[in-house]
């Protein structure tokens, strides 16, 4: 059990207190409610440009890090289509260290030209050593387009195209900015060797002055139903073949989510899974092969990828995908296989819990989905999965016309 306390500031910034006396540090996570989601389509690539951008130096500081390893602290940063988080830790009594650089860049960044170029060109070199130059890199650039064909998921989280990031200007970036990194866009965590009164006085202190921002109610595209199979092939430098097949599921917000995830650790979490077991070890058709949720805020996809083996064809490949598909869809998954994933998923969960920046941004991930409170129901939801339940959504979400399958094929 995670005990917590909340408050709200009157600029609407959400505040969480979770105390932790076993530890000597504590840690600041702010997690603001924009992904790439909330871009525009012919500006995409924004949201993870953020991320670079409020290190560039805010309006009193000019360097975020030097600060903060000052003190023995240290930071990071990630994006994904629905949010953007920013954390720190460092040692409990420089706590209010983090609370004056994390409130300056919430108040202004510094805009300047040269952090624009810098960071701009950081990016671009990240989108061709990430996503153009590295073998599979282009995947999600493929895949996306061809799941999604009106909600902005169609698009990764580096942007759909270079050009997006190169043509940038900075009253783009400045208005984006304005309407997202707010307080009352923002969740802040603070965890650790912290005590809910100075966490009180040191929010109002540093956060308390910056002023509210618009009201965002996001007004997305529903993606319609998926009611025909999709595919493409290419070829590219890679080692190998690989297969992917992205089918829609629900979103992270429905009761169903927790089944779907469970079905993911049945077809391949360990190397007692099915997919692993039949298609790995006994048919020797793949060298790896997963199932995994992208646990999206929006209905999102459930993705199974894999690298065949030498001389085994996309057709055989496959079809064992297939097979192993239809017998989850056609019988019950047995009490010990369904016992066996939910005792991993606990331990797991448990184990994720020692750690206070893991605990930081649970608490705020959670918060954002509607209740701080549901990271200590979590477990109890897995657990109260049944069989008939991943019968169930294995039937909905395992149907042909649910697919868009990506055949990428090696240069021979």
């Amino acid at each position: 059990m995670i005990k917590f306390e909340k408050f709200e500031l009157a600029n609407g910034l959400k505040v969480i207190v979770h105390q932790d006396k076993s530890t000597p540090l504590a840690c600041i996570n702010i997690l603001y409610n924009v992904g790439s989601r909330d871009e525009n389509s012919d500006q995409t690539g924004f949201a993870h440009l953020f991320e670079h951008l409020m290190f560039g130096g805010s309006v009193n500081i000019p360097n975020y890090d030097e600060p903060l390893q000052r003190v023995g602290g240290e930071n990071n940063a990630f994006t994904t289509n629905d949010i953007t988080n920013y954390h720190l830790s460092l040692p409990a009594d420089n706590l209010e260290t983090g609370f004056w650089l994390e409130s300056d860049r919430m108040l202004s960044l510094a805009f300047s030209e040269k952090s624009l170029e810098v960071q701009r060109n950081v990016v671009i070199e990240e989108f061709k050593q990430r996503y153009l130059n590295q073998p599979y890199g282009d995947v999600w650039l493929l895949l996306r387009p061809m799941a999604y064909k009106i909600h902005p998921y169609s698009w990764d989280t580096i942007g759909k195209e270079i050009s997006h990031i190169e043509n940038v200007k900075m009253e783009d970036v400045k208005k984006f900015f304005k309407t997202f990194y707010c307080p009352n866009n923002a969740i802040m965590v603070v965890a650790g060797n912290v005590e809910v009164e100075e966490v009180k006085q040191l929010s109002e202190k540093w956060f308390g002055p910056i002023a509210k921002g618009p009201d965002n109610k996001r007004n997305l595209p529903q993606e319609p139903e998926q009611t025909e199979a999709r595919s493409l092939t290419v070829e590219r430098d890679v080692p190998v073949d690989a297969i992917y097949k992205a089918y829609h599921m629900c979103s992270r917000y429905d009761k169903e989510y927790y089944a779907v995830d469970l079905i993911s650790d049945v077809l391949s979490q360990g190397n007692s899974s099915r997919l692993h077991n039949t298609l790995i070890k006994d048919k020797k058709l793949f060298s790896d092969i997963h199932a995994y949720v992208m646990s999206d805020f929006d209905k999102g996809l459930f993705v199974i990828s894999g690298k065949l083996t030498e001389g085994v064809t996309m057709e055989q490949a496959e079809e064992a995908i297939n097979e192993e598909l239809q017998k989850i869809r056609s019988e019950l998954v047995t009490v010990d296989e369904l016992t066996k994933v939910k005792n991993k998923m606990e331990a797991s969960h448990v184990f994720g819990e020692v750690d206070i920046l893991n605990k930081a941004t649970n608490l705020a991930v959670s918060e954002l989905l509607g209740d701080a409170d549901m990271i200590n129901k979590e477990v109890e939801k897995y657990l109260s999965v049944t069989a008939e339940q991943i019968n169930e959504q294995s039937n909905i979400i395992f149907k042909k016309e649910n697919c868009s399958t990506l055949y990428y094929k090696s240069k021979k």
